[in-house]
């Protein structure tokens, strides 16, 4: 047995050890959205990047799933696929295509999921025709995204005068905002008015509570709240997709309609990033950490500078305004209420990175929106105001997604 094949029975031995009672009560649809999540953890990897490849992922696997189902009206691919192909080969292959295209520096991992998810169905013309149709509509997904403006060269210019020092550290993705949406007509549709005027109350107002709440040292933080804060640190797609799996998983549900529901999320959340990262770059609002060692010339006799204060995370490299990690909660939450509409709605829980996986759940979306608004005022990386206008704009790409899509899934 050579090294390779060594490994992938090894590592196909720990998958199956690590997601088997998982994929118990999963479908292929969730299997492969928890495999990809995955994947997406690296220190090269940011979260805006990762959201995209899950949104391609995803919207593979509908496309490949509803052209052999057709429960759901024809796209714009129009794939044709033979009657009795197996479903379950065309998720996989659609996965396993558009993933190796997107990171194929996980070529060792993707295969072994892939080999996994194979190794479940029965050899035959329906898992051959499967993989075939798979194949092709990940082609034609990636063939019409490969002009979204992810490849566009980065010019970001660090704001100095000639000779004096600024922090060297480019700030991440400042070309989100040329990118082409799968939802809104452009980036700037859902852009919001300009933070706070520096002179304002509401600037008082959120100055002073993150000073007090968000330093590291000294605050004026509850155990709750911190716990909080740090569950909330992590901002990678998995924290969000736990919910989403949630509620995907939950009985008389079926295949093509998870599909469905991912591809609406995972479009809906990409479209989030390009539409606040377009709004954070174009206001170019600074971080509590800048304001708080300003606080001597914003022009606010009540907002006291702090010469050391510090967050109690590390504060991300992209500027304020408004809250990336709020637009995402709003945007799920609005699409996963959408989803469940009158039905009862589940438990909603996720797992942190950041908390020691530890988890946390909600019993309702609007409690789960706000703990996120609040754990990064806690984390003492965002202003209360940005929080908000956040959320407000994922509520609305949230919305779009919706009105696009799930009705479909109550037909």
């Amino acid at each position: 047995m050579n090294h390779i094949s060594k490994f992938i029975l090894i590592a196909c031995t720990i998958v199956c050890f690590l997601i088997g009672p998982y994929s118990a009560k999963a479908d292929a649809v969730s299997d492969w959205n928890a495999r990809a999540c995955e994947l997406a953890v690296s220190p090269n990897f940011d979260t805006p990047t990762a959201n995209r490849m899950l949104a391609i992922m995803h919207t593979a696997i509908y496309e490949a799933a509803n052209a052999i189902t057709k429960k759901y009206p024809s796209s714009d691919l129009k794939i044709d696929a033979p009657a009795g192909a197996s479903v379950d080969a065309a998720i996989a292959a659609a996965a396993r295509t558009t993933l190796l295209k997107l990171i194929p520096a996980k070529e060792q991992q993707i295969e072994v999921a892939y080999q996994t998810s194979l190794s479940k169905i029965a050899d035959g013309k329906a898992k051959t025709d499967g993989i075939a149709v798979g194949e092709k509509v990940a082609v034609a997904v990636m063939g019409a995204r490969i002009e979204d403006g992810f490849a566009t060269v980065e010019t970001y210019r660090p704001y100095t005068i000639a000779g004096v020092y600024v922090p060297t550290f480019l700030p991440i993705v400042s070309h989100w905002p040329q990118r082409k949406p799968w939802l809104m007509t452009s980036p700037r549709q859902f852009r919001p008015g300009p933070p706070p005027d520096l002179k304002s109350e509401l600037w008082t107002r959120d100055y002073n509570e993150i000073r007090a709440i968000g330093r590291k040292n000294k605050s004026t933080r509850t155990t709750e709240q911190t716990d909080i804060a740090r569950f909330w640190e992590a901002t990678g797609p998995a924290i969000y997709h736990g919910l989403v799996r949630g509620v995907a998983d939950q009985p008389g549900r079926e295949l093509t309609q998870n599909a469905r529901l991912l591809m609406a999320v995972t479009q809906a959340i990409d479209d989030a990033m390009i539409a606040v990262f377009d709004a954070k770059y174009h206001y170019n609002f600074w971080r509590p950490i800048t304001a708080i060692r300003n606080g001597d010339i914003d022009g606010n006799d009540a907002t006291e500078r702090d010469a050391s204060w510090t967050p109690f995370i590390n504060t991300p490299m992209h500027p304020e305004y408004p809250c990336a990690h709020c637009i995402v909660s709003g945007t799920v939450g609005t699409v996963l209420q959408s989803e469940i509409g009158n039905a009862r709605m589940p438990v909603l829980a996720t797992t942190s990175p950041t908390a020691d996986n530890s988890k946390r759940t909600w019993m309702k979306m609007e409690d789960f929106m706000q703990e996120v608004a609040n754990g990064r005022i806690y984390d003492g990386v965002h202003f209360r105001t940005s929080t908000e206008v956040g959320t407000a704009m994922g509520r609305q790409i949230g919305k779009l997604a919706a009105e696009k899509y799930l009705q479909l899934s109550r037909r």
